[in-house]
């Protein structure tokens, strides 16, 4: 009997902690994770109900629809979207057997006109349901994105543009990219693509941004050290045992801070960087927004500069001309030239404008927020003067527009893979700036000024003829 009354207890004791357990985990989820399982977007009773509702169009700037939903056969609504994939990365896309990503995702509530999930907006849901989402109005203008893909002409790269004064993104452009509309059928293609058309190098590509950095280190430069004082450049120069050579080993001879940028010496901005130190270069990159997360409506990256390492001289040399362990993305270099054109303030980049009810009424307004302070109104001044003579005598002059101040810089990044990276970012008119924009191209294997210039200066040209 004895062993018999053990047997029982030893079940019936399992069978209790087995259903403890059970409580425990259903606990756990209804408690923490319910939000995030009734949110997934691969949860199937997410989709049932979501098919059931017209999901909101996405539109741009000047009202033109970009992505809407239409009622099928089945009566369920269907995805639709418009231009193939010029806004794959930026719009996303809403596949039942794939998911969500870009704004489909993050906006997927409102988009769908749900309340945050609580007992009450359940129950007020299965009383009245909504049946029809809210629409996105995107601060993206059609033409001038569109226009700006073109230009690519079918290289890997980025390209981002915004107003410097409110921080509108008007175009954002990564290549390649995919056809939202055959989703489906290009699905296993697009993913074993080397190319990685899905990852959206506007904001996610950490790229070493070469002498498009020296804007940073021209900051720091011109606060804490002399700005006139005199460097010989010899063509290179050693620190630590180390050499350090200017484009071509060419030699640029005398040079303040001002024809240093303007040349691009790298010798110079080596030299005077290790003279900042990596804690000041540091505090600068992080009041530009490298090193900390920027908001974003769509997943951005974390640009990086490696202040908090131990970092020997030639270290802190390589970094303060972009090299290095130095990455950034073409959005964190937007934002860059954007507080340089804003007198120092950073703003955070928007990608939607407005949220629109179904019946046409404006709920959300997203207006413009200062992110950071940047620098004083004084070195913004500065350093603008300063791109705007490297655009005019020095390595950006493929980036002038007749009759109108362009501030830029370009940059030449070294790249361990293969080719090196042509970067050019910077902003017009420069005395009362409209327009931002950054242009990397990936392993083009060429000069800032010559494949990256360019590109930049008829975008530049086409906002300021074009945008209102």
């Amino acid at each position: 009997m004895n062993k018999e009354l053990r047997r029982i207890l030893i079940i019936l004791t399992s069978i209790c902690t087995l259903f403890v357990s059970l409580i425990v985990y259903m606990s756990y989820f209804q408690i923490f994770r319910a939000e995030a399982v009734k949110n997934n977007s691969y949860n199937k009773r997410l989709w049932i109900d979501e098919e059931k509702i017209l999901r909101g169009s996405i539109i741009d700037r000047n009202g033109k629809i970009l992505a809407y939903s239409e009622k099928s056969n089945d009566d369920i609504y269907k995805r639709f979207y418009n231009y193939g994939g010029l806004y794959s990365h930026i719009i996303g896309y809403s596949y039942r057997e794939y998911g969500k990503v870009g704004l489909e995702l993050e906006y997927n509530n409102i988009l769908l006109n749900i309340d945050e999930t609580t007992p009450f907006h359940e129950l007020k849901s299965i009383v009245k349901p909504n049946t029809e989402g809210n629409t996105l109005k995107l601060t993206i203008d059609h033409h001038l994105q569109e226009y700006s893909r073109g230009l690519l002409g079918g290289k890997k790269g980025a390209i981002v543009a915004m107003d410097p004064k409110t921080a509108e993104v008007y175009a954002m452009v990564s290549f390649p990219d995919f056809n939202l509309s055959n989703l489906r059928e290009e699905w296993n293609d697009i993913m074993e693509d080397e190319d990685k058309p899905f990852f959206n190098r506007a904001t996610s590509g950490a790229y070493i941004p070469g002498s498009t950095f020296k804007v940073l280190t021209a900051m720091a430069i011109l606060e804490d050290l002399d700005p006139n004082s005199q460097y010989e450049c010899t063509g290179s120069v050693t620190i630590d045992g180390r050499t350090i050579n200017d484009y071509e080993g060419r030699a640029h001879g005398k040079v303040n801070l001002e024809e240093a940028l303007v040349k691009s010496c790298n010798s110079y901005f080596a030299s005077k960087g290790v003279q900042v130190g990596k804690d000041r270069l540091g505090k600068l990159a992080g009041d530009f927004m490298i090193n900390r997360q920027i908001p974003f409506d769509i997943p951005a990256a974390i640009s990086t500069f490696p202040n908090k390492e131990n970092l020997g001289k030639v270290d802190i040399a390589a970094a303060s001309i972009g090299q290095g362990k130095v990455l950034m993305t073409p959005l964190n270099m937007a934002l860059v030239v954007s507080g340089i054109a804003n007198k120092g303030e950073v703003l955070q980049p928007t990608l939607v404008k407005e949220i629109i009810s179904p019946e046409g009424e404006i709920i959300q307004n997203n207006e413009m927020e200062k992110i950071s302070n940047g620098v004083s109104i004084f070195t913004a001044n500065e350093i603008k003067n300063m791109m705007v003579e490297v655009v005019r005598r020095g390595t950006g002059t493929n980036a002038g527009i007749q009759n109108t101040r362009v501030a830029g810089k370009t940059g030449t990044a070294e790249n361990p893979s293969g080719k090196s990276h042509a970067w050019f970012a910077g902003f017009a008119p420069a005395d009362d700036p409209r327009i931002a924009v950054v242009v990397v191209l990936e392993e083009a294997g060429s000069t800032g000024g010559k494949a990256a210039a360019p590109i930049a200066r008829n975008i530049m040209v086409e906002a300021l003829n074009t945008l209102e």
